[in-house]
């Protein structure tokens, strides 16, 4: 048993603070997150003069936080910055401690529990009483087998590292064939087969003259506002060939799209929500197009009054900022926000075929267009202006079935990535067992540092 005393050496290296002189400043984040400059300042702006000096290397702790996991190495960037009485600052003596393994030991609960019963006080006012800190036990191995440990982690760390790059490549690759097989589709050519074999198909174009019949209809019945005309689709706009029964037109041409209505925020008025109908904005929408079946919040009466509801199968946009481009499914009848446009389902378009030309290329350039054009939204106009290749509403089925079959197989492949994650998890875990077996008296830290250094791992 060794105390801590044993392995850190208080440091006062005591300073005053001159007015004229810039001072580097410390700050030591909680959770185990490390030392940082918290800034510089003038010797006159700072109030206590009598303050400490620290060097890269020196372990520090927080009097406060260190609970908290609020302590860490001082980098080397720090040297000669300042800390006030609030900060307990030590050397590591390495004739009883390896740096590296007092790194990792540092992260273990084993010392976040030494700093918490060393926090002595009233609830909101503990601090490390730094006489019981020193005096704390902990169990350490011998600097020989310190060593030992650490090399074993270290090349364990390192294969990790490997599996990690790859897995991360076979990820790239996998979202890679996800755009291909998505931009194979709206070029028509997952469906060559099937088009040799259903010569007698309805063409794009006449589909898109029931479709404006159908509008002119619903404008008559005044159940649909008049729409402005399109811009024309000049030639350069084109970005490829598409099959001959095809048609390029411009996507409001095809689909129905309406805005969301509502622009109250729960925590600004909070008198149009907490009934029962569902409520979602922006938050609620993904790059994936996922299924929406859950909302955080509700509208009341009084909310659905200054609202709208659209039904299941409507598909949501996001039209603000970062956002733009995010895709939802309606799962259920719900409301939205009007920072959201909602592609409505009807008899003569299909909404499969629908999302999946919003998750393709083609829309995802178009919408990135007007996220670098500075612009913090895009207008209704500007989706319905997006530029979209139709197939024949019957090709548009079997292209859904077909990606959807392939999606598929992406999924089992996402899946074998996941047990290959896992998979590297686990060697790392058992060379850490066999690394730390001959320590018995370290059983406890040994469990603690195969979790921390895997958990660690695996975030970088």
């Amino acid at each position: 048993m060794k105390r801590i005393s044993d392995i850190i050496t208080r440091n006062k290296t005591a300073v005053t603070v001159e007015d004229g002189t810039i001072y580097k400043q410390v700050t030591i984040r909680t959770n185990y997150k490390g030392v940082t400059l918290r800034g510089t300042k003038e010797g006159s702006t700072i109030g206590t003069k009598n303050q400490f000096s620290v060097s890269g290397g020196q372990f520090i702790l927080s009097r406060i936080d260190a609970r908290n996991g609020a302590f860490g190495i001082i980098p080397d960037e720090l040297e000669g910055a300042i800390i006030t009485n609030d900060f307990l600052a030590f050397d590591i003596n390495e004739d009883e401690v390896e740096r590296e393994f007092f790194n990792v030991f540092l992260q273990s609960p084993i010392f976040l529990e030494a700093c918490i019963k060393a926090s002595r006080g009233n609830t909101n006012r503990k601090r490390v009483n730094e006489k019981f800190f020193l005096n704390y036990e902990i169990n350490l191995p011998p600097l020989a087998e310190q060593h030992q440990l650490i090399k074993k982690i270290n090349t364990a760390r390192a294969h990790l590292s490997i599996a990690q790059h790859e897995i991360a490549h076979q990820e790239a690759l996998l979202g890679k064939l996800k755009q291909a097989i998505l931009q194979e589709a709206i070029q028509g050519k997952l469906t060559e087969d099937w088009r040799a074999t259903h010569p007698d198909t309805e063409p794009a174009a006449e589909l898109l003259k029931r479709i404006q019949k159908e509008k002119a209809q619903l404008i008559a019945d005044k159940k649909l506002r008049k729409e402005k005309p399109l811009p024309k689709i000049t030639p350069e706009e084109i970005p490829f060939d598409i099959p001959e029964n095809w048609e390029w037109c411009r996507f409001g041409t095809y689909a129905l799209f309406e805005r969301g209505k509502f622009s109250a925020r729960p925590r600004g008025d909070k008198r149009f929500f907490g009934g029962p109908y569902p409520f979602i904005q922006i938050g609620s929408l993904d790059k994936h197009g996922s299924v929406i079946t859950s909302s955080p919040q509700t509208l009341n009466e009084e909310g659905l009054a200054v609202s709208k509801i659209f039904e299941a199968g409507t598909i949501a946009i996001a039209i603000v900022g970062g956002t733009i481009g995010n895709l939802g499914v309606l799962g259920k009848n719900m409301c939205f926000t009007d920072s959201v446009v909602g592609v409505r389902p009807t008899g003569l378009t299909n909404q499969d075929f629908i999302l999946q030309m919003l998750r393709s290329k083609q829309s995802e350039i178009q919408f990135a267009a007007y996220q670098r054009s500075g612009q913090p939204n895009i207008s209704l106009p500007n989706l319905t202006d997006l530029l979209i290749p139709l197939p024949p509403l019957t090709e548009q089925a079997a292209i859904v079935e077909r990606v959807e079959a392939l999606m598929e197989t992406c999924r089992a492949l996402e899946k074998e990535i996941d047990h290959s994650r896992t998979h590297a998890a686990h060697l790392l875990q058992a060379v850490l067992k066999e690394a730390f077996a001959s320590t018995s008296p370290q059983k406890n830290l040994v469990r603690a540092e195969e979790t921390r250094i895997i958990r660690e791992a695996l975030k970088k």
